[in-house]
């Protein structure tokens, strides 16, 4: 491939519609399913000039396909995409809306801090590491756990290349509830909490269920949570919204404030495209 599509420049949703998106990831242009993207394209004409398309079943395709992983720029970070087989990259752009608010969490403990100690923040599917690498450049030790070691590892690279692979970060393959119930157990607490639960996975022999799952690894979540932990919780899945993933999160933490938010993307189109849903709860 030619180097020259490899460009670090960023993200950009160009237009989506009729159940698929079309975005630009660097120098490449993406053209992929999107359940939510139900209206019609409003640019149609961009769509003709794709660089890499996916579609279930038969997978990539395109002119640049096989494409070797390439770098872009996100919130100052250097984060590496490769095609993959369930159709993602290595990133999920509509979580770059929670970055700040994350900084400003940690940027908050740090400056309150009374030792030199820094905030510990557990990031819980931690896939790639966007979150991970944006709490510790902001100045926390962060739990990194991932159930695929694949995953891991790959964020592991990309704190290389965003120059962090120095920062107090733990990279662990693990379950998440079982991890967190361990910590428990250790009385370990947490300044910081951050969830990105699948609507379902696999981790070994043990099966994920957002819709029934979700409520065991908050309460064990609520075990290991600092007084005036903050915690941040998205979730992809068509079954959950704001109201839902707010009344878990109360369960778990009651008598907190949340506040909640679609994570949406627009394109320069007009075109919208709700993703996922975001709780949170301020420290």
């Amino acid at each position: 491939m030619d180097d020259s599509a490899h460009s670090a420049i960023g993200y950009e949703l160009l237009d989506a519609g009729v159940r698929r998106r079309l975005e630009r990831f660097g120098g490449l242009t993406i053209d992929r399913p999107a359940p939510g993207a139900d209206g019609f394209r409003l640019a149609p004409e961009a769509w003709a000039d794709s660089d890499l398309r996916f579609d279930v079943g038969p997978g990539w395709s395109g002119r640049w396909w096989p494409a070797d992983p390439w770098p872009i720029e996100v919130a100052g970070l250097t984060m590496e995409l490769r095609p993959t087989s369930s159709g993602g990259l290595g990133l999920y752009p509509e979580h770059v809306a929670n970055l700040a608010w994350l900084e400003q969490q940690v940027a908050a403990r740090v400056a309150e801090a009374a030792t030199a100690a820094p905030p510990q923040v557990l990031n819980l599917f931690a896939h790639t590491g966007l979150a991970t690498l944006v709490l510790a450049r902001a100045g926390a030790a962060v739990a990194h756990v991932d159930g695929a070691k694949a995953a891991v590892a790959w964020a592991r690279h990309n704190a290389e290349l965003s120059s962090l692979a120095d920062r107090p970060i733990r990279w662990l393959v693990d379950d998440a509830t079982s991890f967190a119930a361990r910590e428990a157990r250790r009385d370990r607490r947490y300044d910081g909490i951050v969830l990105d639960p699948p609507a379902f996975g696999r981790v070994g022999g043990h099966e994920w269920r957002l819709e029934t799952d979700l409520p065991d690894l908050l309460a064990a979540c609520r075990e290991i949570a600092a007084p005036g932990a903050f915690v941040l919780l998205t979730a992809h899945s068509e079954s959950s919204d704001a109201p839902l993933l707010a009344r878990r999160l109360a369960l778990a933490f009651p008598k907190r404030p949340i506040e909640t938010a679609a994570l949406s993307l627009t394109a320069p189109s007009g075109a919208q495209l709700n993703l996922s849903w975001a709780a949170r709860i301020e420290g």
